[in-house]
């Protein structure tokens, strides 16, 4: 096996204690140095400067949640690191220690058998964490209206079989009036917006409940909670505005261009992947990144499994959720591909598909700096249609006809 580095070093990260293995090769000798380090700041550089003392030029690591980035953030600077997946090191069944952990990522990176995790720049993570943030308490925000659905079906008042937005503008003045201690159906009726498709009977009637004191305490302190994490996501949304720089404000408004997209989702897909595309040699790495490709999964010629994997957990249902979008975007590229699986595979596979299409064409207009443009929705039946004709000359061909074709004028 080729070495490609003579001094590396691995490190197995831990909560309070990183252990360190470098590993030197001079010839046919290898030398291995371990120490244990804490997770300190001065104990990170005291790390860092022991692993200078080596000559160490190439560090790998495990990403073992978020006690990994400290000591990134200490060596980056210094060393070539490597993040890597667990469970592509996994080391060899055994004993097994600390130690030994290290020691097995110096000799994977001594001889380049470690496929680094992408790291994004320290822009990326901020928008990152901020769009993270903003989808748990979106979240959380669902789960107290969910609540409030909850007490109201306790109270057996249906307001959620009369109206289709529980805390639209409707419903919140129905349930402000609810907390304040009205009780009246007639009155609580009048709160509705005149819009509203359901009859003045008919909300009467789903208003006629059983709300007590319990229940507006309750009603009470959930929407103070929905109140106060609408503000904080409010907030996050300015700070996400805030922190775009000219480059990702570009990439952003370009990517709201694509159907489908909104400016919600172009935050996150220039969050997860950044606008810096050399990560990703091809588009079809970035699609299999984010899991939204078959597996491969084949033995003795069979193929066992094709179903996708689990992949970047905050991106991929912003990308499915907006290929349904896409999939009713009139007079698009999209819905007609979106619909042309469907008929095939069913709607949630099309859905899929469509998810990895938006995330390609996301990919060639980051790395190219292009503008989105739309083939068309007959794109597909004339690409089709060309194909039909192709096949149907050669055929002739190898007939050995000669055929001279003209289109007609009122064709298809």
């Amino acid at each position: 096996m080729d070495l490609l580095h003579d001094r590396v070093a691995g490190l197995d990260v831990h909560k309070d204690v990183v252990a360190a293995c470098v590993r030197i090769t001079e010839g046919r000798r290898v030398e291995r140095h371990a120490a244990r380090f804490g997770t300190t700041t001065s104990q990170l550089l005291a790390l860092g400067e022991w692993l200078r003392s080596h000559g160490v030029t190439h560090v790998a690591m495990e990403a073992t949640g978020v006690y990994w980035r400290p000591v990134w953030h200490v060596l980056e600077e210094d060393f070539t690191l490597v993040l890597a997946h667990a469970r592509e090191v996994r080391n060899l069944p055994g004993r097994k220690s600390d130690t030994s952990d290290a020691a097995w990522l110096a000799d994977l990176v001594a001889h380049g058998l470690i496929r680094g995790s992408f790291v994004p720049t320290p822009v990326d993570q901020e928008l990152r964490d901020l769009t993270r943030t903003r989808r748990q308490l979106s979240r959380e925000a669902v789960q107290h209206v969910q609540r409030i659905q909850k007490l109201l079906e306790d109270a057996n008042c249906k307001l959620s079989s009369v109206l289709a937005d529980t805390l639209g503008l409707s419903g919140r003045r129905i349930l402000d009036a609810l907390v304040a201690g009205e009780s009246d159906p007639e009155q609580l009726a009048s709160q509705v917006h005149h819009r509203v498709h359901a009859s003045r009977e008919q909300i009467v009637e789903a208003l006629r409940g059983r709300v007590t004191d319990h229940h507006r305490f309750l009603l009470r302190s959930h929407l103070s909670l929905y109140d106060t994490l609408q503000a904080s996501i409010q907030a996050i949304e300015t700070r996400i505005e805030a922190v775009l720089d000219p480059l990702h404000q570009a990439a952003v408004q370009r990517l709201t261009e694509i159907p489908g997209l909104s400016r919600t989702a172009a935050h996150v897909i220039v969050a997860e992947i950044g606008i810096d595309m050399s990560r990703f040699p091809t588009a079809g790495h970035l699609v299999s990144w984010a899991g939204l490709c078959p597996r491969m999964d084949e033995s003795a010629g069979k193929r066992r499994s094709t179903r996708v994997r689990s992949g970047n957990a905050w991106l991929k249902p912003v990308l499915v959720q907006a290929a349904w979008a896409a999939a009713r975007t009139k007079n698009s590229y999209l819905r007609s591909f979106f619909h042309g699986i469907k008929v095939r595979r069913g709607a949630k596979k099309a859905a899929v598909a469509t998810a990895a299409t938006l995330l390609t064409i996301a990919y060639h207009m980051l790395r190219e700096g292009t503008c989105y443009q739309d083939l068309g929705a007959r794109y597909l039946d004339q690409r089709k249609r060309q194909r039909t004709v192709r096949r149907l000359l050669g055929r002739l061909h190898d007939l050995g006809l000669q055929v001279q074709v003209t289109e007609r004028e009122h064709a298809a």
